[in-house]
């Protein structure tokens, strides 16, 4: 492993030589700038204002710019002659609990190696009283011109040290915070941590740069001569989110699915799960009261045809009631009709019979009248 920096960590009275070397490295794709008309490679070159002509690196020296514009010279003489005692030196100042470091704070990332068979027991030794103490070491150092703040800790068999911003580069956490206050439902805070729990630990081994991979496939295929196989898009709606609820029961639900969980494992995610059939979809406000609105009208209709149908029947119900009341009624007054009828036609049949046995026996009489008169005569 390539050092970038030997000097010594201060430890009490205690100096070990060490070696430094990057523990990190970066996979990052780099691009070249090109002419894209002829694809001429595009190049820097560091050109005096004053002459306009390029200057090589022996001649290029470092400047402090003042306030007013003013040019400054420094030399390696001046930076060398400052009393910096920690040029070649990692100084510890303080042992504190992890903790106490902001991450904020935490920037590059390096290994301390030892610097020859004499450093190995000092090293070693501090190696374990962080271990044991549970514990880093905070130090100042020198890399690159400027005095740095670093942090020491064990990673494994080695000593690690991560560079430390001052205190005073770290910038408020007030000004990115949002300007309006926000209430969180518990619902919210439940579903929240029923989603944290169905995403699951990770093992961070197996995470990866998919957009580096993409770009050495698509750099692969323009080699080779053929087309890169297209990327597909992903499923994840744009927009504001304003229907948290659904959000949150959709993720828990889809996480479900792509672990090949059911969706009523869990109790409360499973309840709050049911209450949203279809997957949310992140609208603006003003479209989801559209949408609530044409919802509210689409269910009014609805109930007010489903409604209708019972009335009708309701009204076919009561109106064959009254229809078979009104039938039997009628059928009564028919029988009572047709029965004075009948009976008005029997009486009239009996005062004509009556009459025809009057006129009869009048007409009987008259001729024995006439017959007793003519024996008289």
């Amino acid at each position: 492993m390539q050092s970038i920096w030997n000097g010594a960590i201060s430890f009490g009275l205690v100096s070990i030589p060490v070696k430094l070397a990057n523990a990190t490295v970066n996979h990052a794709v780099s691009f070249r700038q090109i002419h894209t008309e002829d694809g001429g490679r595009i190049r820097y070159r560091k050109v005096c204002e004053l002459e306009e002509k390029e200057v090589p690196s022996s001649e290029i020296g470092k400047g402090f710019e003042d306030a007013d514009g003013t040019i400054v010279p420094i030399t390696e003489e001046d930076l060398a002659s400052l009393p910096l005692p920690t040029t070649r030196t990692i100084d510890i100042v303080a042992f504190v609990e992890a903790d106490r470091i902001d991450p904020l704070q935490m920037g590059n990332a390096y290994y301390l190696m030892v610097n020859g068979a004499p450093a190995a027991k000092p090293y070693a030794l501090l190696r374990e009283a962080l271990r044991r103490s549970e514990r880093v070491a905070v130090a100042k150092f020198a890399l690159r011109g400027r005095e740095r703040l670093g942090m020491l800790r064990v990673v494994d068999e080695v000593i690690a040290m991560h560079t430390l911003h001052w205190p005073d580069e770290i910038r408020s956490s007030q000004e990115a915070a949002p300007e309006t206050d926000v209430t969180v439902r518990d619902a919210e805070l439940d579903l929240a941590d029923a989603l944290m729990d169905t995403l699951g630990d990770v093992d961070l081994d197996s995470l990866h740069d998919d957009y580096r991979e993409a770009v050495e496939e698509m750099v692969t295929a323009k080699v080779e001569g053929r087309e890169p196989e297209p990327e597909k898009e992903s499923a994840k709606g744009e927009g504001t989110v304003i229907d948290l609820m659904s959000a949150l029961e959709s993720s828990v639900r889809e996480a479900r699915r792509s672990r090949g969980e059911g969706e009523g494992e869990d109790g409360e995610a499973g309840e709050s799960g049911d209450k949203a059939e279809k997957d949310a979809e992140v609208t603006s406000l003003s479209s989801r009261r559209k949408t609530d609105g044409r919802a509210k009208t689409g269910s009014g209709s609805e109930a007010k045809k489903k409604s209708a149908p019972a009335k009708k029947t309701a009204s076919g119900r009561s109106g064959s009631a009254k229809s078979g009341k009104s039938g039997s009624s009628s059928s009564s007054s028919s029988s009572s009709s047709r029965a004075k009828s009948g009976s008005s036609r029997s009486t009239a049949k009996k005062a004509a019979s009556s009459g025809t046995k009057k006129a009869a026996s009048s007409s009987g009489t008259k001729k024995k009248t006439a017959s007793s008169r003519k024996r008289s005569a």
